[in-house]
């Protein structure tokens, strides 16, 4: 870890030299705090002939944290939804960051010329306040904080994971595999790494 006014601070799990407003698939994990099971509660649907199914039975905020993540395009609209599960104590899903131009940066017609769109100045932060920028940072805030507040009229204590998890998916095989991995993460519960402790 390394020091900064000789305290030590957390390294960014980001990838180094990566805009996360860059056009790409982004697998996103995104935790309750002390991996309480806030969501509701995984049970065994016997219905099935063949063999018993894991269902999950989502509490009122379990409900909350799915509407807010199926609202993300409407608040965002360069993202896309793929996959996603809401889990007892987690959110797995892909979000799709889809801006013309690749994302790279925003061009805009003026008086029939193109113009690169300036950032406002966003405070103390400057242009490096991340609420001012089109980028998954951005989104994840949103999605934490909306269904925090709403939440807490709920259950007074609840909160998320300081961060989230990412992973950017770089090839259809990647793709796949994840999707496969949240499709299943139901089945897998007993054995998931993210179970409370």
């Amino acid at each position: 870890m390394n020091k900064f006014n000789n305290r030590y601070r957390i390294e960014s799990n980001r990838l180094q030299n990566w805009d996360y407003g860059w056009n790409a698939s982004y697998f996103i994990t995104i935790c309750t705090a002390n991996r309480k099971l806030y969501f509701g509660d995984i049970i065994i649907n016997n219905d099935d002939d063949l063999r018993p199914i894991n269902i999950m039975q989502l509490s009122e905020i379990g409900k909350l944290a799915h509407q807010f993540w199926l609202e993300i395009p409407n608040q965002f609209p360069f993202i896309r939804l793929d996959e996603f599960v809401i889990m007892p104590n987690h959110v797995h899903g892909i979000l799709v960051i889809d801006k013309p131009n690749d994302g790279i940066h925003d061009v805009v017609q003026r008086d029939g010329r193109d113009a690169i769109n300036r950032v406002p100045t966003g405070g103390i932060t400057g242009n490096k306040n991340p609420m001012l920028h089109e980028n998954l940072s951005r989104v994840i805030r949103w999605y934490k904080g909306r269904t925090t507040f709403e939440s807490r009229k709920i259950h007074v204590d609840f909160g998320w994971q300081p961060g989230f998890y990412d992973h950017i998916i770089r090839n259809p095989i990647a793709y796949k595999r994840i999707r496969r991995y949240i499709r299943n993460n139901l089945e897998n519960w007993n054995c998931d790494r993210l179970k409370e402790k």
